[in-house]
């Protein structure tokens, strides 16, 4: 018989037993409230008809009836109360999947789903109890990182991570401030398939050690009878993405990136050969187009330094893989600290001082005029929360940080016009479509970024959220009055923006493709 968490908990962690089950009322309140917000605007099978009435979302069902509940508790960074519920065909709905199985679907990935958000609910839950006591201020990077504990804040599989235990979670999840040991896997260099520098610490003549997570080893390699690891492990923090860690009294200046065969929220976790290949070529060029734009002082790069993944029947494997990327303490100065955007949110705004709309102001001077002029001249950042770093100095920003180059979207045509030439590429990010750069760019940094940023300085320093974005349209126009695409300048402003539909990719036939559908624009109020 499979053990509940419950069980696991008494047996790993029994003072969390009880902080747990406190926990989940609200855990599951606050999952339920993320995929009601994707009934209300996600193409999702099953749903034919939306209505608003006063304070109420009624979806209408394919199937036959319909599903009401507070249109509020749709809203993107709604915070939901713990008795909310929806009221459906045959009664009450608590339960994330219980209102899944409403669209009446008989699919694989509608099962599969179902099972992500009962495990979202678990592992959220189990972030709240264990941080039940209240977060302090980060005293570093890593602790920023760290900080965040109710995960991706719009998506329903917020805290999923299909394939771990409760005790794996506890043992290697950020929100929990393990120190992870990363094992050291010797391969032979004939097996090795690699791109970019890889660290001399991490050779041994002719053999090279690659890090591999902890559960990696201990759920992959047993596969591959002919690879074992060494005695020697490398300690290190988990940051905000789980598989990514900063190592402890190695490897200075570096972030290790490891293949973990996990689900986490979209996408499971491995390392493709595309993204080892594409990492170093991207960041020089990301890089070099930064610099031409005269913006190197204000927007800095984690650059991808090396990479590779061990061969398997003669093709790299994706699970056994790993790339070094340099860290966010190359970019700081003494005094000053790199926070995810995402980890603001999730602080309640504790990291900043002073006024929020010059606050504002201040941060969107810093990521608009490189981030628009990049996208001007062939490169679309996937500026979203995770990737999107500002460094703080006494809670004042003053320069941002990007890391992540895989989902970076480039143009050829954009690139040429400016004297750049596309390095040969093995992944499919390179492409001229206009609309598809907007959504790579515009989804992420105005329906993640700013609008998380809104919404927390709104919430919890009474500020006025059209004063707030009113700023960030002011410092759009100023970027646009010099930069020659208009049609960029229309998509920033125009009446919708592009929202990740988390929900609809998780149910299609293809998961891992991403879908989006349109919100309104909050800035189409300030053109």
């Amino acid at each position: 018989m499979s053990q509940t968490p419950v069980d696991e908990l008494r047996r790993t962690r029994p003072d969390l037993v009880e902080p747990f089950r406190a926990a989940l009322p609200g855990a599951r309140a606050t999952v339920l409230g993320r995929l009601w917000g994707a009934f209300s605007r996600e193409p999702l099978p099953g749903v034919i008809g939306r209505r608003r009435e006063p304070d109420t979302l009624v979806v209408d069902l394919q199937r036959g009836g319909s599903l009401s509940a507070a249109q509020s508790c749709a809203r993107p960074f709604a915070e939901v109360p713990e008795d909310f519920t929806v009221s459906g065909t045959e009664g009450s709905i608590s339960g994330p999947a219980e209102l899944l199985a409403e669209l009446g679907l008989r699919t694989p990935a509608a099962e599969r789903l179902a099972a992500e958000l009962d495990n979202s609910v678990v592992n959220l839950a189990l972030a709240r109890a264990a941080n039940a006591g209240g977060t302090t201020p980060p005293n570093d990077s890593a602790d920023a990182e760290q900080a965040v504990v109710d995960g991706h804040p719009q998506h329903p599989c917020c805290r999923t991570r299909t394939g771990m235990s409760v005790t794996d979670v506890l043992a290697y999840a950020p929100e929990h401030h393990p120190v992870v040991h990363l094992a050291l896997l010797p391969v032979p260099a004939d097996r090795w398939q690699s791109a970019g520098a890889w660290p001399q610490v991490l050779r041994e003549g002719d053999t090279i050690l690659v890090p591999l997570h902890p559960w990696q080893r201990d759920h992959v390699l047993a596969h591959h009878l002919d690879l074992a690891v060494v005695e020697e492990t490398i300690p290190a923090r988990p940051l905000l993405s789980l598989r990514t860690l900063a190592p402890l009294g190695v490897l200075p200046g570096c972030h290790v990136k490891t293949a973990l065969d996990v689900q986490v929220t979209n996408y499971r976790r491995t390392i493709s050969p595309a993204e080892v290949a594409d990492g170093p070529p991207l960041s020089d060029l990301v890089s070099a187009v930064i610099d031409k734009a005269g913006y190197g002082g204000i927007l800095g790069i984690l650059r991808e330094l090396g990479g590779g993944a061990v061969c398997v029947d003669g093709a790299p494997s994706a699970s056994l893989a790993a790339m070094i990327r340099e860290s966010t303490e190359c970019h700081l100065d003494a005094g000053e600290i790199a926070v995810p955007l995402t980890a603001v949110h999730a602080t309640g705004a504790t990291v900043m001082s002073g006024d929020p709309v010059s606050w504002l102001a201040d941060f969107a001077g810093l990521i608009l005029p490189p981030a628009l002029t990049l996208l001007s001249m062939g490169v679309a950042l996937e500026a979203h929360g995770q990737n999107t770093l500002v460094v703080l100095r006494d809670g004042r920003p003053v320069r941002v940080l990007y890391r992540d180059l895989d989902g970076v979207r480039v143009s050829p045509r954009r690139l040429a016009r400016c004297g750049f030439t596309l390095p040969p590429l093995l992944g499919t990010r390179a492409g001229d479509d206009v609309d598809a750069l907007h959504t790579k760019l515009f989804g992420g940094l105005i329906s993640g970024v700013f609008s998380e940023l809104v919404d927390v300085l709104t919430r919890t320093q009474a500020a006025d959220p059209q004063a707030l974005w009113g700023t960030v349209a002011e410092v759009g126009r100023r970027v646009y009055a010099s930069l020659p695409n208009q049609e960029d300048a229309a998509a920033f402003f125009g009446d919708t923006m592009p929202l990740k539909a988390t929900i609809a990719m998780r149910l299609s036939e293809n998961p891992g493709k991403a879908q989006w559908t349109s919100v309104p624009n909050p800035l189409a109020l300030c053109r």
